[in-house]
């Protein structure tokens, strides 16, 4: 029988990671969901539309909109044409938007670590070996739907 997950992890992950940008977001005058958009552009370089950050950060199409508006006007990204369809944009994070980056990938980092605190090294790889898996799979389960 398989253990039950706890429904509150995803929520509580979440909420702790937004407490820990709370200072940095605070700082920049930045929403957390801009952060989030910039974070996710940076981290993700072959997701980098509108349309990726709705499908794959889940969030509303009008949150992203106004936050990337402001991201633009902000300087942190610029808006390219896509190639091979003039539908598209890509968002493009800017210079200016490094060193916010460096320092969420730090901030991203040490979450990670203290998330992790007290897991030994084996169950660690054990962790990522099986999310790989769970990963393949639902790969094999979606593209079956299609």
């Amino acid at each position: 029988m398989l253990k039950r997950v706890n429904i509150e992890f995803a929520h509580n992950f979440y909420q702790a990671y937004s407490i820990r940008c709370k200072p940095i977001c605070r700082e920049l005058g930045m929403p957390q969901t801009a952060f989030d958009i910039l974070m996710f552009l940076a981290n993700n370089p072959d997701y980098n539309t509108a349309k990726d950050i709705v499908e794959l950060r889940g969030l509303k199409a009008n949150l992203v909109s106004v936050n990337v508006e402001r991201l633009v006007r902000d300087g942190y990204l610029d808006r390219r044409d896509f190639p091979g369809d003039r539908r598209k944009t890509s968002l493009i994070c800017t210079e200016k938007a490094q060193p916010v980056i460096e320092r969420g990938r730090e901030l991203q980092k040490s979450f990670f670590e203290d998330i992790f605190q007290d897991v030994d090294e084996a169950s660690r790889e054990n962790f990522h070996r099986v999310m790989g898996m769970m990963e393949h799979n639902l790969n094999q389960i979606l593209k079956g739907s299609e």
